[in-house]
């Protein structure tokens, strides 16, 4: 009696848990539409993919039409998640999942140590038929098979975060249409300040380099009174498409108000500030902007201290413009140290 006692109370245990794991696959499966956080989204479908039978790593990778591609990975390297990406050629709506198997040449498969990914299954994230990318499940035990249960629940996964996927690319879009200044594309003084203070943390907390430049055209109001307010626009559109042409991929050119300008600097110093500003002066003053001839910046560099927040960076680099103002114009001004 005793030890059928046991056994039911080991099996109401298991029970219990498998309730408990169902339970909670359910409420993670509800909390990937929930979101309209790109990155949550992947991440949530990858904990889930990562979390059937057999699954040692998974992937997700998001194609899209004006995007680059976005992947997402759990359990592997990015540089193996790329290649293990392109399971599902684009455009075959006729493809219900694609099984992988590996076989690796020259090498002992016992002498592998269980790194090497042996067997995949991968199915396609579609929303109203339109294929938005791949869901895979990998697998590093050799010889292994996904069961029809395991498929049936990654294309569950799938089938709720196409949809997720779709929302969140749309809110991103939107977005980034709302910090954007209308006139020059470049972003606006609402993005400038949130990223301003997002870097400045980030930089204090990895102990990294910070830099910032603030400038504005010479003389505008001048040009402004000369040639109209709507050509003054226009030339403030074409000295915005000069700067983007001369920023780093990771410098964030901003407008913050007026003719007045600014860019955000990540892993930079003073003297890669000094360069940057140098290399905008040139694409601004060598040829005629529109109907106001040629015009020069003038500009205040300052760089992340310790004891900065963005609040006092902006501060110290503004102060730093207002000196190269008084200073003739035509020229930048480091803040003080």
């Amino acid at each position: 009696m005793e030890h059928r006692l046991d056994g039911l109370a080991a099996e109401l245990g298991g029970a219990v848990e498998r309730a408990e794991e169902e339970a909670r696959r359910s409420r993670l499966l509800g909390e990937i539409g929930a979101s309209i956080d790109l990155d949550e989204v992947l991440q949530r479908a990858l904990d889930l993919a990562a979390a059937l039978s057999g699954v040692d790593a998974a992937l997700v990778r998001v194609d899209g039409p004006d995007a680059p591609t976005a992947i997402a990975a759990l359990g592997i390297t990015d540089e193996e998640a790329v290649r293990q990406s392109s399971a599902i050629p684009p455009g075959r709506r006729d493809l219900r999942a694609v099984e992988l198997a590996y076989r690796y040449s020259g090498a002992d498969e016992e002498a592998d140590n269980g790194s090497r990914i042996q067997a995949g299954i991968a199915v396609p994230l579609s929303d109203d038929g339109a294929q938005l990318g791949t869901l895979i499940a990998l697998s590093r035990v050799h010889g292994h098979r996904f069961e029809d249960r395991e498929l049936l629940r990654l294309e569950e996964i799938a089938h709720r975060t196409a949809p997720a996927i779709e929302n969140a690319r749309r809110f991103r879009e939107a977005r980034q249409l709302a910090d954007l200044d209308a006139l020059t594309e470049l972003h606006n003084r609402r993005y400038f300040h949130e990223t301003l203070a997002r870097e400045a943390v980030r930089a204090h907390r990895y102990a990294r380099k910070l830099a910032l430049i603030v400038f504005d055209l010479d003389d505008f109001k001048e040009v402004n009174d000369r040639i109209g307010h709507l050509a003054g626009d226009a030339v403030l559109a074409e000295a915005s498409a000069r700067m983007r042409a001369v920023v780093r991929t990771a410098d964030v050119p901003c407008r913050v108000g007026g003719d007045e300008f600014a860019v955000i600097m990540p892993e930079s110093t003073l003297d890669d500030a000094e360069q940057l500003f140098n290399r905008i002066q040139t694409v601004m003053s060598t040829r005629a902007l529109g109907q106001a001839g040629r015009l020069h910046l003038s500009a205040g560099l300052a760089e992340l201290r310790p004891e900065d927040d963005a609040v006092t960076l902006f501060e110290r680099a503004d102060r730093a413009l207002y000196s190269a103002k008084q200073a003739g114009k035509g020229r930048s001004a480091a803040a003080a140290s």
